[in-house]
């Protein structure tokens, strides 16, 4: 029988954190490098849950060396490690890397710096509930389901706890306090879901500021 949530989450909670930020992004760590993706799980884990930093270096090192057969895998018992184009026979030592590299943040205070989110994944880690509006509110069917941008925020705000559109309002500050151009808020708003543009005649940045001050009137 597949693992209960309870069991999951002891064993390879962390584990699968480290892992969803490899989606979409290459594993080229190497003993003396660390990728991109991996930059970016410590960048946003050291600012929100430093603790949580040495468990994931227990679990990568665990599971590295007791992998799950195949039957084992199959009756949903263990981690399956997602599809990170390594071969299957590679994918110990990464794990391995990727542990050493834990262990040395940790133990050298070797943190990335302060920047702007560089991978899909690290803009929802950080950005969570602005990507909940702009992929919930803003997809290509809002001409379907609302008159216009701003009747979509309006019902935002009146189906959604006023404690996450603060949560939401705090999160819109923080971006606008990022140093980006304007082409920077149309790729935080590409990578965060919205699939339309902003209403005339704001810019993507103009917008997020409006967005901010709207939803701020309501809270």
């Amino acid at each position: 029988m597949s693992m209960k949530p309870l069991e999951h989450d002891r064993r390879y909670g962390e584990l699968d954190k480290v892992m969803r930020a490899y989606l979409g992004q290459p594993a080229d760590d190497t003993p003396e490098r660390r990728s991109r993706a991996l930059d970016a799980y410590l960048r946003h884990t050291w600012h929100t849950r430093p603790s949580a930093i040495a468990e994931a270096e227990r679990q990568l090192r665990e599971y590295s060396r007791n992998p799950p057969g195949r039957i084992r895998l199959g009756l949903g018992e263990f981690y399956a490690v997602p599809d990170i184009r390594l071969p299957q026979s590679e994918i110990g030592d990464w794990l391995m890397t990727l542990a050493d590299h834990l262990k040395k943040s940790i133990e050298e205070g070797d943190v990335p710096e302060p920047s702007s989110p560089q991978t899909h994944w690290e803009w929802h880690a950080r950005f969570p509930e602005t990507a909940q509006l702009l992929g919930g509110w803003f997809s290509q069917d809002i001409a379907d389901e609302f008159p216009d941008h701003g009747a979509a925020v309006a019902d935002y705000a009146a189906t959604t706890d006023p404690q996450l559109v603060a949560r939401l309002v705090g999160e819109l500050h923080e971006l606008l306090a990022l140093p980006l151009d304007e082409a920077d808020y149309a790729l935080a708003a590409a990578e965060l879901g919205m699939e339309v543009s902003p209403p005339e005649p704001f810019s993507y940045g103009a917008w997020f500021q409006s967005l901010a001050t709207t939803l701020s009137a309501g809270t």
